[in-house]
């Protein structure tokens, strides 16, 4: 496979080379925001305060329905008065008990460990929220316990659902008074996500594009991706996660300021050097940092102290700034820009950016 970034301004490549519809998928994320929240309200999740705060949230998912966990602790916040855990795995941690909320998000419904979790969350007697497609095992496992379940439209692969699955339990966490969010802050939310759909369309040319950009100065690198906040770091995460599974294309997830006291050594590594007299280019290390207004003063000192590292290095460098005032707004707006560029990182190295057939066939080989 190849990088060629004139694929990504071939109208018609973007077609033929996206046929399960990643691209209009990421567009309809601000739908996919005010379709959460109304179901959300209608499936009356403020129910769940109805026996009070809970002691802790336990956030159950894997892959994409995971990181609805993290971006739910991210939103709260380090000020939250309890904890905001997530779960990815079999097993419920033992500390986990009658008096905690489960939250299950599975976009497909019938993810094992989710399942898992959830039944050992009714069985020790925990609240259960569940989040998922209708009509699932998952809803099943809520009905029968009388559990809240909140049904949303799935399609497609769940990574492609993010906001439907992640706007309900910041909707339950506004009820049970952990965050401010309102009808007007989703609202916000979606037509900041209309607007980074209008930007980063397919016909918009790569030099205006911020997420063909984006894609470009990715491409043929080995990308290390910071978040300099909390709220950031989920966005980095997003994006390596989506460039896995869109562009089956590797890169390394920090967070500042952890990442200074490890990761920054590899300005002085293999993958730093550059060769100019090479007769073809070698992948070579790449400093992405995603940052955030809410940042520590001292993490500011490191992310600027590492940002000039790295130019002193000659390790390329790509900063982007989060857009927003609460903190849900500023995590969409990256990673929103973070979804258009890993789908057209794939597109420009011709990769379906739906099909993940190694995960298939993972999960055939484990199958009973």
């Amino acid at each position: 496979m190849t990088w060629e970034p004139e694929r990504l301004d071939d109208q018609r490549h973007l077609g033929e080379g996206d046929p399960g519809g990643m691209l209009p998928a990421v567009a309809a994320s601000a739908a996919h925001v005010r379709t959460g929240y109304r179901n959300a309200v209608e499936a009356r999740v403020e129910r769940l305060a109805d026996g009070g705060r809970p002691r802790a949230v336990v956030v159950a998912g894997m892959g994409g329905s995971g990181i609805a966990g993290d971006i739910l602790a991210a939103v709260v916040g380090s000020g939250a008065p309890l904890p905001i855990v997530t779960v990815r795995s079999y097993q419920l941690p033992g500390w986990v008990g009658a008096t905690d909320l489960v939250i299950a998000v599975s976009g497909s419904g019938d993810t094992e460990e989710t399942l898992s979790l959830a039944t050992q969350a009714v069985r020790r007697g925990c609240t259960l929220l569940g989040v998922g497609a209708p009509g699932t095992p998952l809803e099943a496992i809520a009905t029968q316990a009388s559990a809240v379940y909140v049904p949303v439209p799935i399609t497609g692969q769940s990574r492609a659902n993010l906001w439907l699955l992640s706007i309900p339990p910041i909707v339950a966490a506004a009820a049970l008074r952990l965050v401010s969010a309102d009808a007007d802050l989703f609202e916000r939310v979606a037509r900041s996500l209309e607007d980074m759909a209008h930007r980063c369309r397919p016909s918009s040319e790569s030099f205006i594009n911020p997420g063909k950009s984006l894609a470009m100065d990715l491409a043929e690198s080995v990308p290390m991706i910071w978040g300099s906040s909390p709220a950031a770091s989920v966005a980095a995460y997003r994006l390596v996660c989506q460039l896995g599974a869109n562009a089956k294309y590797p890169a390394v997830h920090g967070e500042l300021p952890e990442a200074g006291h490890h990761q920054v050594a590899a300005f002085d590594g293999p993958l730093a050097e550059r060769d100019i007299f090479a007769d073809t280019a070698s992948r070579a290390l790449r400093l992405v940092v995603l940052r955030d207004v809410e940042e520590h003063p001292q993490v500011t000192r490191r992310r600027e102290a590492s940002l000039r590292l790295a130019r002193e290095r000659d390790v390329p460098v790509t900063e982007l700034a989060a857009e927003g005032v609460h903190p849900l707004e500023r995590i969409a707006s990256l990673i929103g820009l973070g979804d258009y560029a890993s789908t057209y990182l794939a597109l420009g190295y011709d990769v379906d950016p739906t099909s993940v057939s190694a995960i298939t066939e993972v999960k055939a080989r484990i199958s009973p």
